[in-house]
């Protein structure tokens, strides 16, 4: 069975592990930008690389803020399926952005902090920075829907 968000079981696994690298390799535009990441003393980290195909102005070189934009809600999005209470699938309702300074052409990390997690909803808060994590270049919130995987919906249907 080829593994997709779409299978509990795999999504079930994949959070016991705290493998965030599997989930990336299934987001094919996290890998085009170039997103990974790690784990440090104070949690996941994520780590957009410097790539030229990112820049958005060549001037200065600044990254695109569509790139910014990506990177912290696929930041938010996994930070968010493995930190739930539950293995479930968040959907984005509502993404805002603010871009603080200029996104230069350098490693730029970002770290997720979990505001709330109810039953069907989530909210989500994202700082990315390049230097300094205390001057953010951007900061996002998300609100997010929890839904359960195809598969487990599915489930839960034949055994109503």
């Amino acid at each position: 069975m080829q593994e997709s968000f779409t299978s509990q079981q795999w999504l079930v696994n994949t959070r016991a592990r705290g493998d965030v690298e599997a989930m990336l390799s299934l987001v094919p535009y996290a890998r085009r930008i170039g997103v990974s990441a790690e784990v440090d003393e104070r949690g996941l980290v994520f780590r957009l690389a410097p790539r030229q195909g990112n820049v958005g102005n060549v001037m200065l070189p600044a990254l695109h803020g569509g790139v910014v934009a990506a990177f912290m809600e696929t930041a938010a999005t996994l930070d968010l399926m493995l930190a739930a209470r539950v293995a479930r699938l968040p959907k984005i309702i509502d993404f805002s952005i603010d871009y603080l300074r200029t996104a230069h052409l350098a490693p730029t990390l970002a770290r997720c902090l979990l505001l709330r997690e109810g039953r069907r909803m989530a909210n989500v808060q994202v700082s990315a920075w390049q230097e300094d994590e205390t001057s953010p270049i951007a900061t996002a919130r998300l609100h997010l829907l929890l839904s359960d995987p195809p598969d487990m919906a599915i489930e839960s249907i034949a055994h109503a």
